[in-house]
């Protein structure tokens, strides 16, 4: 009996233990990609590890830690997100977009969060250019204004000229309270700027010069005013009369790409052209034997070697030369009263005639209406384009400024991506995104008010912008050395390449050289801390007829992935990027890793090499240009140009209220933006650290 009883006593502890194993098998853990049991346990390992590559910047390992999840959890949504995220950061866009299709399938359209992945795909798979001008057949509609009155309040009056600012800000010229005023992207005036002791005499045009300095043209002061960058008013060009150099009524103003500024004398019917300190030198546009004379001078713009002056009344656009030569008459038809002209930065210029916004391209003579701003009654003096492509225009009689934006770009909204979520401090967090149109063009200007973070849709505690890319004042640079047979014949042009960036850079703030690569076989880190120009120049056995642009562009990128919000590669080397060039990686992937991740491609041309196609798409692709080592403007400017780069990155804290589980619990977090009609959001998670 007490045997029959120790059996059985057996039998039943054993099978309990069996029932207790497979019950913790079941419970030992249930991670954010679901399921139990072993594989899920696998899974979440995995996965925590790739989420911490991917916000050490680290995409292939990230790739490769959910790869394995996967094969833990095949078909997991939120594993497959995160590695189309990892993909997309690594440039392989087309892979990228497989994984996010598979876990929207998972997800369901219908579902919160497959909505929100399928706004991503269609944004990603419709985009094509990076930075788009009006020149598309997409129309302008009115997606906001800075009302010139609040409440009783007036706050500027009769605004006649606009101007763009980079950090999304635009000035307006008003003519009715003589000032200038500069508002941001919300509509807030955030400076005054008044003039002198006299003050401004009714305002009517701002444009900027070369140098940062700004011309302010005053009516009925019979002036141009000269102001510094920040609009403190420095001296004065001009003065009321007839004579030369003088003016009566001055309006529209222009300069030049050689600084040499241009105003619209309106009561002298005239043309005046000034060097960029004031000196007078000539005058033109009045009566002669090939030009009937300007009747009602109104808008006028400089570029490509011409000048394009608008005649109200004529109903005309004329040409003229540097020197005021007439060379004929802009084909443009039905024209009913223009007045403003500027050029776009595709070379085409924008013009206000009446209600009408309109592009003109100067070779063809088409012309495009843009959008209309308001009715017939409306009069439009002055229209530009801001820094994040919408088109700001001064509406003089209902004394406020429209703000346009494309019907597209109010359709889809804003694309935010959450790029980084750093937990080092928790319950400390801090979150770095990024905002872009759905063509990848950078929104800038934004502060606090425009975001809102939350956790599971509850706002979250000391939400703070500690940082706008924008604002960066400087630029990180990866110099990119080509090492072939060309270049080294050119070492003495790769050392004077090295010292005018050096030189740039001095001048710069917050700016250095992260790195210099050796683009030979096998691309490697220079040494240049001590010596940047030898590391440039290189040494003699390096160069080969087989080395690799797209490692040595692929390294060379990578070195900036956690660099400052303002980045560049600059490829130094002879414009032809050998037989090699994209064995590895091919020109669209290069591309899209350079774009996905904020990194601008500029090239510096040595010898008598030529920019070739692929280096012109690189640098379109991502905002950069291409130099000739012996430009007369010198590289430098190309250098400069870096930290006036565009940059949508912002950088927030806040205090976290989750419960962690001791560092095991996924902690969801969404960001949501809003600008004027448009808006975008992402979510996404992160684990605290481990307890």
């Amino acid at each position: 009996m007490i045997r029959i009883f120790s059996c059985a006593f057996h039998v039943i502890l054993f099978l309990s233990l069996v029932f207790y194993i497979r019950a913790q098998d079941e419970l030992v853990y249930s991670g954010p990609t679901g399921g139990t049991g072993a594989a899920a346990l696998s899974a979440a390992e995995e996965f925590r590890f790739g989420v911490q590559a991917y916000n050490r910047f680290s995409y292939n390992e990230a790739i490769f830690s959910f790869e394995r999840a996967l094969s833990f959890r095949p078909g997991e949504p939120l594993i497959l997100d995160w590695l189309g995220k990892a993909y997309y950061r690594s440039g392989f866009e087309e892979t990228a977009l497989r994984q996010w299709r598979a876990a929207l399938d998972n997800y369901g359209r219908g579902t919160g969060v497959g909505m929100l992945l399928n706004a991503r795909i269609e944004t990603v798979a419709n985009r094509r250019i990076l930075f788009p001008v009006a020149n598309d057949g997409v129309r302008y509609v009115g997606s906001g204004r800075y009302p010139g009155r609040y409440n009783d309040i007036i706050l500027y009056r009769q605004p006649t000229s606009v101007l763009a600012n980079n950090d999304g800000s635009v000035w307006i010229v008003a003519y009715g309270s003589n000032e200038i005023v500069r508002v941001d992207v919300n509509g807030v005036i955030r400076e005054r700027k008044r003039g002198p002791l006299t003050g401004f005499d009714r305002p009517y045009d701002l444009v900027r010069g070369l140098d940062g300095r700004m011309y302010l043209s005053e009516y009925r002061g019979g002036r141009v005013s000269v102001l510094n960058s920040n609009g403190d008013w420095l001296f004065y060009i001009g003065s009321r009369g007839l004579g030369a150099g003088q003016f009566v009524g001055p309006q529209h103003l222009a300069v030049d790409e050689d600084g040499y500024l241009y105003v619209v004398d309106y009561g002298n019917a005239r043309i005046s052209k000034f060097d960029p300190d004031g000196l007078f030198i000539l005058s033109f546009g009045v009566r002669s034997a090939v030009f009937p004379g300007m009747l009602s001078p109104t808008g006028i713009a400089a570029g490509g070697g011409k000048i394009y002056a608008a005649d109200s009344a004529a109903k005309a656009i004329y040409v003229f030369d540097p020197n005021g030569n007439y060379l004929g008459r802009l084909a443009v038809n039905n024209l009913t009263g223009p007045e403003s002209l500027r050029f776009l930065s595709d070379g085409t210029l924008i013009a206000a005639d009446g209600n009408r916004i309109l592009q003109i391209d100067p070779d063809s003579a088409i012309v495009r209406e843009l959008g209309l701003a308001g009715t017939e009654r409306v009069r439009i003096t002055g229209a530009d384009m801001d820094k994040n492509g919408s088109i700001v225009a001064a509406d003089f009689n209902a004394s406020e400024v429209s703000v346009m934006t494309r019907f597209d770009d109010i359709a889809s909204g804003l694309f935010v991506q959450i790029r980084n979520v750093n937990t080092d401090r928790f319950p400390h967090v801090t979150l770095e995104l990024t905002v872009e149109d759905r063509l990848r063009r950078p929104i800038i200007g934004l502060d606090n008010n425009n975001f809102l973070i939350t956790e599971n849709g509850i706002p979250v505690s000391g939400q703070t912008l500690v940082s706008q890319g924008f604002r960066y004042s400087g630029a990180d640079i990866s110099l990119l050395v080509e090492r072939s047979d060309a270049t080294s014949r050119l070492r003495d042009d790769l050392g004077a390449a090295s010292r005018d960036i050096g030189r740039a850079l001095q001048e710069m703030t917050n700016s250095k050289v992260v790195s210099v690569i050796s683009a030979a076989a096998q691309p490697r880190r220079e040494q240049h801390t001590s010596s940047l120009e030898n590391a440039v120049r290189g040494t003699d056995n390096i160069s080969t007829p087989l080395w690799r642009f797209d490692l040595g562009l692929r390294l060379a990128a990578t070195d900036l992935l956690s660099a400052a919000p303002k980045r560049s590669v600059v490829y130094i080397g002879s414009g032809s990027l050998g037989d090699l060039a994209f064995e590895q990686y091919s020109l669209s992937e290069m591309a899209s890793y350079l774009a996905n991740n904020g990194i601008v491609f500029n090239a510096v041309i040595i010898g008598s090499g030529q920019v070739t196609p692929a280096i012109e798409y690189l640098c379109r692709e991502t905002g950069g240009g291409a130099m000739y080592l012996y430009s007369p403007q010198g590289i430098g400017s190309l250098i400069k140009n870096i930290a006036d780069t565009p940059c949508g990155l912002y950088s927030f804290t806040f205090d976290s209220r989750q419960h962690t589980d001791f560092g095991r619990a996924w902690l969801s977090v969404e960001a949501e933006v809003y600008l004027q009609e448009r808006s975008g959001r992402d979510n996404t998670g992160y684990f605290a650290p481990m307890e």
